[in-house]
């Protein structure tokens, strides 16, 4: 409880947080992580294709009927609502404590808890584009698509989604944004991320501030260099925290 008042304690200080978040962020809404005991990529391994081939750039271009199978399957979760920690964080945004979510994931949930400040680093389910004319398309033109590969209704092209695939680069422009973030905030908050995905991991080296906290249940290289680090369930300790945080 001791690590959750100080956590408590240093947000009450600061004017200029930024959380950086990744998919432990979001197991509390139902979605699985990718690298625990119990994520995705533990799951597929009686798959014929490794998970990280399947969400490959040059698979997408060469098996589109078995990407989308998969994407559709293990990567959308429409029904997902946000949870404590998604909250905390908008609230934080509408106290003007919280500047910027810098997020890994895809799920647009930070969104739909009401934040606004998000970058999203591996793009998003919600919006998916003609590879021809760029069309846009939401969502709901992917699930309900009666193609297995969706394509796009004026140029009959392949739409894909607006997700940073392995072997891809990120939005250059996302990034410098992160960094800027990053390296003006006064708290930075990571949780749910094994910072193990490059060059998304290397962002937190920007930080110039002496509190950094770290969130997630599982060890990662960042452990020893956390000022502050707690072990708990990311959506647990931002509810408690908000209970502090009460007027």
């Amino acid at each position: 409880m001791q690590k959750i008042e100080t956590l408590a304690t240093w947000i009450k200080e600061s004017e200029r947080i930024v959380f950086f978040g990744g998919a432990g962020t979001s197991t509390e809404s139902g979605i699985p992580d990718f690298r625990s005991a119990a994520g995705l990529y533990q799951s597929e391994q009686h798959s014929p294709y490794p998970p990280e081939e399947m969400l490959s750039h040059h698979f997408f271009v060469e098996r589109p009927e078995v990407f989308y199978d998969f994407y559709r399957t293990k990567m959308i979760h429409k029904d997902a609502k946000p949870n404590a920690c998604h909250q905390v964080l908008a609230e934080l945004e509408q106290r003007g404590k919280l500047k910027s979510i810098i997020t890994q994931n895809i799920d647009g949930l930070h969104q739909k808890a009401g934040s606004s400040k998000v970058l999203e680093l591996h793009g998003s389910i919600h919006r998916n584009y003609c590879m021809g004319c760029a069309r846009f398309y939401d969502l709901d033109a992917i699930i309900e698509s009666v193609d297995i590969v969706p394509r796009c209704s004026s140029c009959q092209s392949v739409i894909k989604p607006d997700v940073v695939l392995y072997e891809e680069a990120l939005d250059q422009n996302i990034l410098y944004e992160a960094m800027e973030a990053i390296s003006n905030a006064d708290l930075i908050i990571i949780g749910g991320t094994s910072l193990t995905v490059q060059p998304a991991a290397q962002l937190v080296s920007y930080y110039q501030g002496n509190r950094s906290v770290l969130l997630n249940v599982d060890a990662t290289a960042y452990d020893h260099r956390a000022d502050l680090h707690i072990t708990q369930k990311i959506g647990e300790v931002m509810h408690q925290v908000s209970q502090i945080l009460e007027p």
